[in-house]
Parts: C-alpha cells; structure tokens; sequence
C-alpha cells in the first residue's frame, strides 16, 4: 500500500487548462475538472531509481511482472463527489490484482492499481488503474492491425498533438516515460512510428468532452487500442454515452464510455 499527499495546488490546473487551449478557470475552492487528479500526487525518484524508460523501477506498490516495456492500457473511475483546488487530499494506492496472459508478441503482464482519494476523510474519485508489461518489440513480427473505429457519432471535434503538449502534459504529471519525448528511443528502443501520445491525455480530453454531454460525470472506463503518434490529428467521437479517438486512417485509439 501507498499513501501520498498532495496540496491540490489551483495554479497547476490553470496551467493543464492553459496547456490544452482552455481558459484558466480553476482557483482556491473550485471543483476540479474530471481526471485533473492525474497533476497530483507525484512519486518523484531520483534517477538511480528510474528504468530505462523513464519511468520508476518497478516494486513497492507495482509488482515486478518481468517484463520491460509498460503501458497504462486503460482505467475506470467512479466520481463519488468533486475534488476542490486548494484544499488538501490523500491517495491510497494498492495493486489489486495481477496476471499473465500470452499475446500475439508473447507474454504479457497486467497489474490493477486502485487508488482511493480523499479530502477532509471524504472520499471522491475511486480509480482503477490497468497497467500491462510486454517483452521487446520483435523487429521482424508483423505490426499488428489496429481496431477501425466508429464512424455513427451524434458529434465530434478535432485534436492536434504536438511535441509541446506532449511535453508539457508530462511535466505536468510528472511522467518521464520517453515515448513521449524522445523520439529516437521510442522509433529505435519501443517500435513506435515517433512520439506517442499518452494515453491519459486523450481519457482526459475525452471526459472533458463527456461532461459538456452530460454534466458532472458519476462514472468514465476507458481502453487504449491503438497508439496515436504527435503530429496526427485526431478525431474525439461522441454518442450517447459512447466516446472514443479516431486517428486520420480510421484505426481507433481509445475507446470510453461515460455517465
């Protein structure tokens, strides 16, 4: 288990808010917007600490799987009420379940995080965190097809992704997984066609999305099917509950729903 505490610092959320081309709205005693809980609560480590990858070494609350390459594959939230800048919280974090399942690239590892989040002994988001591990990207195996993605939408927008946001959203959540600004470690280490667009980021623009559907969200499940690469232009996809990113050549990148 991991306790962190966080200031919920209003100043950071005008910033993402800034980032994302949005006007800075929140300030001390503001209900934060959906998923803004990802600019808190860091782990910082100092770099003996970190992987290859940027990201911390596994152990402690994530178990070892074995596995070098992680992704955050997607999650699921329960909003039990708001968050409110300037006011202090705690997160409980455990790893709930883990497994191994063989995949077409060979083995793969999944760890369940759930992270329970309090203000004032209150409890306000609970978030399930899946997270999978896999083994060296195989040069000579096929790339494997993408999902195509839906194209029946009640409405939908445009999103442009440059290595500024890409940037900017990692210092952010202090994430320094290097697919996400090193595009020589993510083209020669990982497989990837550049820099690759964090997962989260799109959850996020689409919860934003969901709630301007729905208002204050009780609920939000989201998977990664596909990577979308910075310099694409994506498609957020809305329809009745449904919501999902659609890349330029259809495949589909994130799949969610909302209520």
């Amino acid at each position: 288990m991991q306790i962190v505490d966080a200031a919920m610092d209003p100043a950071r959320a005008r910033a993402l808010q800034a980032a994302l081309g949005r006007r800075p709205t929140v300030d001390t005693g503001t209900p934060l917007p959906p998923f803004f809980h990802q600019l808190y609560f860091w782990d910082p480590q100092p770099p003996v600490a970190l992987g290859r990858d940027g990201h911390p070494k596994v152990g402690g609350v994530i178990p070892d799987m074995g596995l070098p390459r992680r992704m955050w594959a997607g999650g699921r939230l329960t909003f039990h009420g708001p968050l409110v800048a300037g006011t202090a919280a705690a997160r409980r974090s455990v790893a709930e379940s883990t497994a191994f399942k063989e995949g077409r690239s060979g083995p793969l590892g999944f760890v369940t995080l759930r992270h329970e989040i309090r203000q004032a002994g209150r409890l306000c988001v609970t978030e399930w965190q899946d997270l999978v591990y896999r083994p060296e990207p195989d040069p000579d195996a096929p790339a494997p097809t993408p999902p195509q993605a839906r194209r029946d939408e009640a409405l939908w927008e445009t999103a442009d992704f440059d290595a500024t946001l890409l940037f900017r959203y990692s210092a952010l959540t202090f994430n320094g997984h290097r697919i996400h600004y090193d595009a020589d470690y993510a083209r020669q280490v990982e497989g990837y066609a550049g820099l690759v667009v964090h997962g989260p980021l799109l959850a996020q623009l689409l919860m934003l999305l969901a709630e301007r559907q729905l208002g204050a969200l009780a609920a939000f499940e989201f998977r990664a099917t596909a990577p979308l690469i910075a310099g694409e232009t994506a498609e957020l996809c809305w329809d009745d509950g449904a919501a999902w990113v659609r890349a330029p050549d259809g495949r589909q990148c994130l799949q969610a729903s909302a209520r």
